[in-house]
């Protein structure tokens, strides 16, 4: 019988976001099947009692004490962030300085207190996005000293001088420095890359720590990167969807209930701010949904964007209808069932959430061949294309060269023109995210390694990093 564990995660906050996403359904999941759960996050969304709001305040006196207090109360109603921010800097006068200099921001004193959060020491703790200014990551070489330390990249900030993907640019390899992009998400004012490199690498060389990835791509980056001495042990676990609610549904039905023609055609794209998102491409879908359009011949095509508000716009005959981001899964997914097909374009991109839900739900995807997406949809083999490489049997879309609208138009296309493709591939998506993708999977794969993990502390007392071991789980 598996022992019962007490399970410590750590994350921006539970609910907006690929990550939290994440986060927040292995947090579920796990107190369904009987462990003791926890989710500390920077600010506190739900009411849920077990997610634990960080405190900086805590041992805190004087100036510091009355500016971080401040700090919580701003995060109750300064939904951008913007306000809580400025104040956040009045509470370490040493962040100030630092961020006119461009150096990242680690002064966040509630980072120690992380592990007396809960009711009881959890037996492991588990880090996702430690960027958001809440984490101060110094404190890594301590916890992973008193627990077993995981950490689940979701993107490339930990591995580089500041930004979270660091899109043609290869220098987070050699020390970074000479950044040609100092505005790329964590953006910082001045280019102290170089040391923000130096200092993670120092901080990591003190630390033992357990690393995973949800696809082979990112944790090739992790094997290059200055992280790579502190694993004691790396695996590539992929990020599963609730398969009973992302499921395949009657499509005549699903666009009754979201005010669809029946007859129309519909495409789909979800992701948070998608025009604005700089790493998403809609330059590319737009061109794309043009060149779809000029070929329907006054048939109906709709282009929904799912996260992002603004005024309907026209491409031609085609209509793009933007829709405000959705906290509800079952909402979300009534998207994906009512669409033919779910377009994902991207600049730059780790395991999208949306394409597992779109495959989850039985909608054939055509995205581009961008990180981990080939590590997620079977692309149809055609010709001489080295992208797609599966068979019609088991083909769940189509990927093309990233930033080609010519080449994501002909695959739309293809498909809004083929019903015995779509409706192959579709059957082929479901199955495969069933068994490849499901939420359930996702969370046997990380309790089985926390039993592993625990063993092996309680064994030696602390972690063992002398030999790196690196293992995939597929």
């Amino acid at each position: 019988m598996t022992e019962k564990l007490h399970i410590l995660q750590v994350n921006t906050n539970e609910i907006s976001g690929g990550a939290q996403k994440v986060a927040h359904g292995l947090f579920h999941s796990y107190r369904a099947w009987g462990h003791a759960s926890w989710l500390a996050v920077s600010y506190k969304l739900s009411a849920d009692p077990d997610v634990l709001p960080i405190r900086h305040s805590t041992g805190q006196r004087g100036w510091s004490r009355l500016w971080w207090s401040a700090h919580a109360r701003c995060q109750l109603w300064d939904l951008d962030g913007r306000l809580s921010g400025q104040v956040k800097l009045l509470a370490e006068p040493q962040a100030l300085v630092d961020y006119f200099r461009g150096v990242e921001n680690f002064h966040y004193p509630g980072t120690w207190q992380i592990l007396s959060l809960p009711p009881h020491t959890p037996d492991v703790l588990h880090c996702h996005n430690l960027h958001g200014s809440y984490f101060d990551l110094r404190a890594l070489p301590w916890l992973s000293e008193q627990v077993p330390t995981i950490l689940t990249l979701h993107d490339a900030w930990l591995l580089s001088g500041h930004c979270a993907h660091s899109l043609d640019c290869d220098r987070w390899r050699i020390g970074c420095g000479e950044c040609p992009d100092l505005t790329i998400y964590p953006a910082v004012r001045r280019d102290a890359t170089a040391y923000n490199w130096q200092r993670k690498r120092e901080i990591y060389q003190q630390s033992r720590l357990y690393v995973a990835t949800p696809c082979r791509w990112l944790m090739q980056k992790v094997e290059a990167s200055m992280l790579a001495p502190a694993i004691v042990e790396a695996r590539v676990i992929p990020n599963g969807v609730d398969v009973n609610v992302f499921r395949p549904a009657d499509r005549k039905q699903m666009r009754a209930v979201l005010g669809f023609p029946e007859d129309a055609r519909i495409l789909l794209f979800a992701a948070n701010g998608i025009r604005a998102n700089i790493w998403k491409d809609y330059r590319t879908l737009r061109g794309a949904i043009g060149r779809v359009a000029a070929s329907m011949d006054g048939r109906n095509l709709f282009f929904v964007a799912l996260g992002d508000e603004g005024a309907t716009e026209r491409v031609g005959e085609a209509e793009i209808r933007f829709v405000p981001y959705q906290t509800a899964p079952q909402s979300v997914a009534s998207y994906y069932q009512a669409a033919d097909l779910y377009i994902h374009a991207a600049r730059a991109d780790t395991f999208p959430n949306t394409v597992l839900e779109a495959l989850a739900c039985g909608t054939p995807v055509v995205a581009t061949a961008m990180g981990g997406i080939p590590e997620q949809v079977k692309g149809l083999a055609t010709g001489d294309d080295c992208l797609n490489k599966h068979r019609l049997d088991e083909a769940t879309g189509f990927l093309t060269a990233p930033g080609s609208p010519e080449e994501l138009g002909v695959r739309l296309q293809e498909l809004l023109g083929n019903d015995a493709l779509r409706f192959t591939m579709s059957k082929n998506a479901a199955t495969d995210a069933r068994i490849r993708f499901s939420l359930e999977r996702q969370a046997h794969a990380y309790l089985d390694w926390y039993q592993e993990i625990r063993g092996v502390f309680k064994k030696n007392g602390r972690n063992d990093n002398e030999n790196i071991k690196l293992e995939r789980i597929l």
